[in-house]
């Protein structure tokens, strides 16, 4: 396995970004007050987010909003320490996995990365289907030899050498209920077709028709979204109209682009 040597004690830097979050951040960065350093990307909040991280010992930084991928980057940028920890306003880091991570900082041999366990929850419900759990994502991780891709939505760690895995986990509190859910399907669905158009895609009749319908089929019963109850249907049927959203947006989109006019 390709591992990096230990050399001198490592400290970790954590870093969050954040837009309005004034209900989430404090007891985001309560989960992580262990580390050495804690940076907040702000991006123009207008509400208490960076007073409220200021009292937890972050440092705060404002720049306009660039997409998840670049806006992450900036913050890992703005890191004292090579080694960073990445999670987002709505996760918690468990005790069990703050362990982890300080063992695995003290250890005698460091992998490049390490992906991470979410356990999702939907509003007080915890979500153990529907393709939401494990849900490993890379999040622990030195910059030196990775960093994020540059998607608007969906971005992903790239990493150059060896992936260990943590067995603890992140507790992340998605959706405050339905409403919320729709609201933030309604913005990635967005992001997604215009990111699909920036690529050069083309929705076909054929995609906005059936791919919703895979979408539910996959989620609902080849990931046993069936065993996560009521909730569990909604969210097969969220995941089936967010692919018909974004298809639907792109064509709308991809024709505004042919004739010169904005959607």
């Amino acid at each position: 396995m390709n591992e990096v040597a230990v050399g001198e004690p490592r400290k970790i830097s954590v870093v969050v970004i954040a837009f309005n979050e004034s209900r989430h951040i404090g007891d985001c960065l309560e989960s992580v007050k262990w580390a050495d350093d804690i940076v907040v990307l702000d991006s123009g909040s207008t509400d208490d987010t960076a007073a409220i991280a200021r009292s937890k010992h972050a440092r705060v930084f404002d720049i306009p909003w660039k997409g998840f991928g670049p806006q992450k980057q900036a913050a890992v940028d703005l890191a004292l320490h090579d080694l960073v920890l990445n999670i987002d306003c709505d996760e918690r880091v468990t005790p069990e996995l703050a362990a982890e991570i300080k063992l695995i900082l003290s250890g005698n041999n460091l992998r490049t990365a390490y992906s991470i366990p979410r356990r999702t929850f939907l509003g007080t419900s915890e979500i153990r289907h529907c393709g939401w759990y494990p849900d490993r994502t890379v999040r622990l991780f030195d910059r030196r030899k990775a960093r994020f891709s540059s998607e608007m939505v969906h971005e992903q760690v790239v990493v150059s050498g060896e992936t260990g895995q943590c067995k603890g986990e992140l507790l992340h509190y998605s959706f405050d209920g339905f409403t919320d859910l729709i609201a933030k399907m309604n913005r990635y669905t967005d992001i997604g077709a215009t990111q699909l158009l920036d690529r050069g895609r083309r929705s076909r009749l054929s995609q906005v028709v059936f791919r919703p319908f895979y979408a539910f089929i996959k989620t609902f019963f080849l990931q046993k979204g069936f065993m996560d109850g009521f909730a569990g249907f909604a969210i097969s049927v969220s995941n089936a109209v967010s692919v018909f959203y974004k298809y639907a947006k792109l064509r709308e989109l991809a024709a505004a682009q042919d004739t010169g006019k904005k959607p």
